[in-house]
């Protein structure tokens, strides 16, 4: 494509993305009071955003807290929340107590999203608030999501998969508004690095946490550590693989993993990338 025909493209992309935050502004203002469904991550602070500025203390961004959100995690929220603005709480979930979740099925999103909607639903109707939002946007809707089903059974909305915002546009309206959060790397829950069928535990919650802590120390920025029982494979993304093959720098990282409880550290010389699959079933996705 001839640079023209790009800028040509760039632009039109942009005047799809301004239209559609038209209309998401719009949409908050019909619906006059909101809980944005706020991780910190790319598009619930968007969300959270334009929430923000279309209604003010009339949107409240709510982050829930258990074991399988990291402490890093929480921190990128509240810095994001503290800079747009926010009216922002969190809420402690207790999804670890429920034995479906923990069984780790291939359904076990629905259980975590049933008790996060469940928390956000009460809180809600404390402050007289009418809808719960989440931040799904139109590229999550694919796939194996039994996320939405715990969604759809609450009547959670999620304006910006009903306006067909991707991932895309909504980086690029981010960018525009100088959000912190704009080019920020999807960080799915903790639970979601454990293979299918390897129980969920605050120990394995844990040992993923500080390995993914431990990469990050390191200087990593997009990256995941999927547990296989005793097994820790590491994706990395493409970009940054040339420097995990350094030998001392992997032997160190292989120690760290180890001294946190991993028998074997394995590189995934596939790299990153979202939702990859063991067996049939996918996991690392947000449900």
């Amino acid at each position: 494509m001839i640079p023209a025909r790009q800028a040509e493209k760039a632009e039109h992309n942009h005047q799809d993305a301004a239209e559609k935050e038209t209309g998401l502004r719009r949409l908050m203002c019909e619906l006059r009071t909101v809980l944005v469904a706020y991780s910190g991550g790319v598009d619930s602070t968007y969300l959270a955003y334009i929430a923000t500025r279309e209604l003010g203390r009339q949107a409240l961004c709510v982050t829930g807290l258990s074991p399988s959100v990291s402490e890093f995690q929480i921190s990128e929220a509240g810095k994001a929340a503290a800079s747009g603005g926010f009216d922002f709480i969190t809420v402690e979930t207790h999804e670890i107590e429920d034995d479906d979740y923990r069984a780790n099925a291939g359904n076990r999103c629905y259980f975590c999203k049933s008790e996060l909607f469940d928390r956000l639903l009460a809180v809600a109707a404390e402050n007289g608030i009418a809808n719960v939002l989440d931040g799904t946007n139109a590229d999550d809707l694919g796939g194996h999501r039994p996320g939405r089903t715990a969604a759809g059974e609450r009547n959670v909305r999620s304006p910006l998969a009903e306006l067909g915002f991707s991932k895309a546009d909504i980086r690029e309206r981010s960018k525009v508004h100088g959000l912190v959060s704009w080019d920020r790397p999807a960080s799915p829950c903790l639970a979601s690095r454990i293979a299918p069928g390897v129980p969920v535990t605050i120990e394995r919650l844990t040992q993923v946490e500080e390995a993914e802590q431990a990469l990050r120390n390191e200087g990593f920025r997009e990256f995941r550590v999927r547990v296989h029982g005793e097994l820790a494979r590491i994706e990395i993304s493409a970009a940054e693989m040339a420097k995990v093959l350094d030998t001392d720098l992997f032997s160190r990282i292989s120690s760290r993993l180890k001294r946190i409880g991993f028998r074997y550290v394995t590189l995934d010389l596939e790299g990153f990338r979202s939702g990859s699959t063991n067996g049939n079933v996918q996991f690392g996705t947000k449900g």
